[in-house]
Parts: structure tokens; C-alpha cells; sequence
């Protein structure tokens, strides 16, 4: 067995695999993501599979400010991680030892995750999740990165995307999106299968006046605003878009 053959064959192997997902990841900074996993996942398991993928544009400013609200305030101005969230989900999940585990993940991390990655919580994904978080931080920017976040999202059985969520719930397009209501769907994001937005439960309901109120502080932040309002910014040493 020609050892040197196979290790020449396996690195030629490697870069070709390197190289692809390089390209598939600056295409999508462009064109929105043709199915991810977590999608196939629910159309194969008889959730169905509800989507429409929107621009930014095309989005009540509401929407984006509810989820940074709910999911990531910090999200304008890290780098892709919030290393003290992460820090005090691990002392917490040390400290409780139960099957429900509390994440620290940003909106970047997710992303990263529902984009090109499975669900689960193993370390082999959790290091591919960091790869990728870096590599869309730095190719895509923090205003593309928010737009697929709300683009691929599940937000109920079935439903992905804040377009699918707006018609499923509302019954309108999400640039219609009321404060409320697009709080009421951020509600849901940390079990979209579990918490039911319309009609809401008592605390799908607590939980959207909380984000409603964050909502209302973060709106004057000039991170957040700029981000919203789609400006580029230099803060120390930190560019985003």
C-alpha cells in the first residue's frame, strides 16, 4: 500500500472540500441559502416546510430589533462570540447538572449552526460552528448575517423565516409587522416547536412585553440604529455593516 499516494490523495481531497466551502460561503453573502438541514430535517419528519425568503428591505425594522432584543443585545459590536454569556451558561449548566441545557450562543453562532451545520451539542459541531461563525463575521458582515438569521430561522413547526412566520401568524407580509407582534414571534426562538405565538400562552405573553420593552430601550442605542438603518461603523478597532 502506497501510503504516500493516499496522503497526497487525501490532502488534494481536503482542499478541494476547503476551497468549496469557501465559495459557498462568499456565494451567500449574495443568495440566500437553498436548504439547510434543520430544514430537510422538518419537511422529512412531516413538520412541512413554510418559507419565503425576503431582503432587508423587505422588513418591518421592527423584526430585526426584536430578535437582537430577545436572542443577542450585544450582537452590533461582538466579534461573533459573547465569551461572558458563554461563561455564565457553562457555570450555570455546572451548577443545575439537568438535562436542560442553557446556551450562550449569539445570533452569529446561530446562524453559523442552522446555515451549514446540524442540530445537536456535540464538541466536533460546536468546533465547526465557531469556524464558520468567524468565516460569515468576516465575509458577511453583521447586517447580512441578521437577514438570513431571520431568512432561516424556525419559528414554529414547519415554519422558517420571519416572511413564513408573519403570513402563518398574522396573516400579513413582515413588513407589516407590528412592534408586538414581532416580539410575540421572537418569544418563540429559543423552542419554536414548544411556545405557540397565536394564540400566546400566559408566558409567550410575559415574554413578548419583556422584548417589547427592550425593544423601546435598545431602539435609541446607536449600535443597534445604525445597524437598522443599514450603516457601516468603526468602533475600536471593530468594523461592522
Amino acid at each position: 500500500m502506497n501510503w504516500k499516494k493516499i496522503g497526497h490523495k487525501l490532502k488534494k481531497i481536503f482542499v478541494i472540500l476547503f476551497l468549496a466551502q469557501l465559495v459557498y460561503i462568499i456565494l451567500l453573502k449574495w443568495i440566500d441559502p437553498p436548504v439547510t438541514i434543520t430544514q430537510l430535517v422538518s419537511w422529512v419528519s412531516g413538520y412541512g416546510l413554510k418559507r419565503d425568503y425576503i431582503t432587508w428591505k423587505e422588513m418591518s425594522s421592527n423584526a430585526p430589533l426584536a430578535v437582537m432584543s430577545s436572542e443577542d443585545q450585544l450582537f452590533p459590536v461582538h466579534n461573533g462570540f459573547d465569551w461572558k454569556s458563554i461563561e455564565k451558561a457553562i457555570r450555570y449548566n455546572d451548577r443545575k447538572k439537568t438535562s436542560i441545557i442553557r446556551g450562550g450562543s449569539t445570533i452569529s453562532q446561530q446562524v453559523a449552526k442552522n446555515v451549514f451545520l446540524w442540530q445537536g451539542r456535540s464538541w466536533t459541531r460546536k468546533g465547526l460552528e465557531a469556524y464558520f461563525t468567524f468565516m460569515i463575521e468576516k465575509i458577511w458582515g453583521k447586517k447580512r448575517i441578521l437577514e438570513v438569521y431571520l431568512n432561516v430561522s424556525e419559528m414554529g413547526r414547519g415554519v422558517f423565516g420571519i416572511e413564513a412566520a408573519a403570513h402563518y401568524y398574522f396573516k400579513k407580509p413582515a413588513r407589516k409587522l407590528t412592534q408586538r407582534e414581532a416580539a410575540l414571534i421572537a418569544a418563540c426562538l429559543p423552542n419554536p416547536k414548544k411556545y405557540k405565538v397565536n394564540p400566546a400562552s400566559p408566558y409567550m405573553d410575559r415574554r413578548a412585553t419583556w422584548i417589547v420593552s427592550q425593544m423601546n430601550y435598545l431602539r435609541s442605542d446607536d449600535d443597534i440604529d445604525a445597524l437598522l438603518k443599514g450603516k457601516v461603523i468603526e468602533k475600536k478597532g471593530y468594523r461592522h455593516e
